[in-house]
């Protein structure tokens, strides 16, 4: 998979996808990311990409022709169109779904990251073909959203994580939360890991971290359950807890 992404901080971008899961898988050619600085793609002999907005207000917009020049520099350099994302806080609210299918549909996608005010919306007519963010909340810029979304999207291409099993276990995958983890000491602080997990019955393991997944997401995202694709063992199992819940 190949990502590009249109910043004015790729120093910012790369220096934290460079590191841990992102940056082996960088490195082993898992995975293409690129950030390029719309700064180089201006025509103003100052190096401004920004201006202020038509119609007054506080704050500075980012204009077009360096974003739209940056955008066919990428598109030249890969020979293709790529699907063009923009980091917004009034974009679609990301989750595992959403990075599943960029994931597994998209083998090259541009990333533009909004700064100051905003971004002139000609450009993001002209160019992008959705837009996505973190949550109901602004930030200072779209970079942050841009390496979560790289993050998110990098671990699930073959070979980055050792097995499968490493994400499709994980809070989100199937709509449920992810079991609770434990380790070494086996005590500690009074405090004992569950007996099932030192048995080395891998059956019974099984069982209580499905019905533990399946009880953390009643208790934190009850929402999710309606989607979880559950077993009639399952169903049985959740209806005992929330009989039990109603009693005390």
């Amino acid at each position: 998979m190949r990502i590009d992404i249109m910043t004015l901080f790729p120093e910012m971008v790369m220096g934290v996808l460079g590191q841990s899961i992102t940056g082996r898988a960088l490195q082993d050619g898992k995975a293409q990311v690129q950030a390029h600085n719309i700064r180089d793609y201006t025509t103003d002999k100052h190096g401004h990409v920004d201006d202020t907005p038509y119609g007054g207000g506080m704050g500075m917009v980012m204009q077009c022709q360096p974003i739209f020049d940056c955008y066919k520099a990428i598109c030249a350099n890969a020979g293709t169109r790529p699907r063009v994302v923009f980091m917004s806080p009034q974009g679609k609210k990301m989750d595992q779904q959403l990075v599943r299918r960029y994931a597994t549909q998209y083998p090259h996608v541009a990333i533009l990251c909004g700064h100051y005010e905003g971004v002139d919306q000609r450009v993001i007519d002209a160019i992008v073909d959705e837009e996505i963010s973190l949550g109901d909340f602004v930030l200072t810029g779209g970079e942050i959203a841009a390496m979560a979304f790289c993050d998110a999207v990098l671990r699930l291409q073959e070979g980055v994580l050792a097995d499968e099993s490493c994400y499709t276990e994980e809070s989100h995958w199937n709509s449920l939360l992810e079991y609770p983890q434990y380790t070494k000491p086996a005590m500690w602080n009074l405090r004992p890991v569950p007996k099932v997990l030192l048995s080395g019955h891998h059956a019974n393991i099984d069982r209580w971290r499905r019905e533990q997944s399946i009880k953390n997401t009643l208790q934190k995202r009850p929402d999710m359950l309606q989607q979880a694709q559950l077993t009639r063992e399952d169903r049985r199992f959740l209806q005992n807890i929330q009989c039990k819940n109603k009693n005390k």
